[in-house]
């Protein structure tokens, strides 16, 4: 992998320094890094083009191994916490008003929900306890811990059928979409965690049920901020609940546009009564622009995250026949956040997939 691409890798953390630094200026500053991810990113993404660049097996191979990728999403997981940090002390010391307020969190979750996530996602299908273990970390920060469990046993299994409520369907909008999702995920995970425990023989309520601390663990994380807010004199300690919630509220609703995004109107064919053909590049959308996938740790690449899920972001692949996205996922968001648009642009590229692919059979 060349030295660009390494060095890529690395524009994560520019959204968070832009947050910092229009927190710092004041203002209408506060919209910088909110500013850098919905105009400068697709219009970079625009001029810059894609990157169908694969590497070759034996580079995957060598390359899937290396610990300098592994090692960013570790930075990444200390940073976040840091900055999260840093926010709550920001609103619990700092007066703003109500506009600025908003617009630094926004900004803030674009950092948490945006590529905080993103790396989370990235970890949570690594088999190393450390890497499950920042996984854990970082969904705590936007109260969305349940997403380990149900991502990975949930919507992986059943992702482009009707079982997923991660899976966005035909001319279904985003904000139908978001709340069939978010409760239909959250109902999921505590099924799937009773079911596990249900194989070990081991009651529903118990401290070995997972959905019960993954439920808790947010609030309890947020009242310790507001615990040392307090002790060490901050004047309004009592704002970083409202912040904690709202940057977690915002965070988990980007998550969820990406999944409406990624996987709109795609099914699998049924082959046998509850049973689906097996999942392959066809099966969810792609997007090959290369700044908005040096942000985003190739998630983008989505179509063989999930034909391959244990792989390792780096090695990630471009299969020309998966379904494209017209740009990255910033763009693609805004586009998303108005149905009308959105049915306008993309139901014309799904009837093109459908027809590739079910004419075929």
């Amino acid at each position: 992998m060349n030295w660009v691409k390494k060095i890529g890798f690395f524009t994560a953390f520019i959204v968070p320094s832009a947050t910092i630094i229009g927190f710092y200026l004041g203002g209408f500053w506060n919209a910088l890094a909110i500013g850098l991810v919905f105009i400068l990113i697709p219009l970079a993404d625009y001029i810059i083009g894609q990157d169908p660049e694969n590497l070759s097996e034996d580079e995957s191979l060598q390359i899937a191994e290396a610990y300098y990728y592994r090692l960013i999403t570790f930075v990444w997981t200390f940073f976040q916490v840091g900055f999260l940090l840093w926010g709550s002390y920001v609103v619990a010391s700092v007066p703003l008003l109500w506009w600025e307020w908003i617009l630094f969190t926004f900004s803030f979750a674009l950092v948490t929900g945006g590529i905080g996530i993103t790396v989370a996602h990235e970890l949570g299908h690594k088999k190393s306890q450390i890497e499950q273990f920042y996984a854990k970390v970082l969904l705590m920060t936007v109260c969305y811990m349940h997403f380990i469990i149900e991502h990975n046993r949930g919507h992986h299994v059943h992702v482009a059928t009707p079982k997923d409520p991660a899976t966005s369907r035909k001319n279904e909008g985003f904000y139908g979409f978001w709340l069939r999702s978010v409760v239909g995920s959250y109902r999921s995970a505590w099924e799937l965690e009773g079911q596990r425990l249900k194989r070990k023989v081991i009651p529903f309520w118990s401290w070995k049920n997972k959905m019960i601390g993954y439920s808790l663990f947010p609030f309890i994380f947020c009242a310790v901020l507001c615990i040392i807010a307090y002790a060490i004199g901050c004047s309004q300690a009592w704002l970083i609940i409202p912040f904690f919630l709202f940057q977690s509220f915002l965070a988990f609703s980007l998550l969820e546009i990406v999944n409406y995004i990624e996987h709109y109107g795609i099914v699998r064919k049924e082959i046998a009564p509850g049973r689906y053909e097996r999942v392959n590049p066809m099966h969810s959308w792609n997007s090959n622009h290369r700044l908005s996938n040096y942000f985003l740790f190739q998630l983008q690449r989505h179509s063989d995250h999930h034909a391959n899920a244990i792989k390792r972001y780096q090695v990630l692949k471009h299969y020309n026949e998966s379904p494209q996205l017209p740009s990255g996922y910033p763009a693609m968001i805004l586009l998303a956040s108005f149905p009308p648009l959105w049915f306008k642009w993309m139901n014309p590229k799904l009837k093109a997939w459908e027809e590739a692919v079910y004419d075929k059979q």
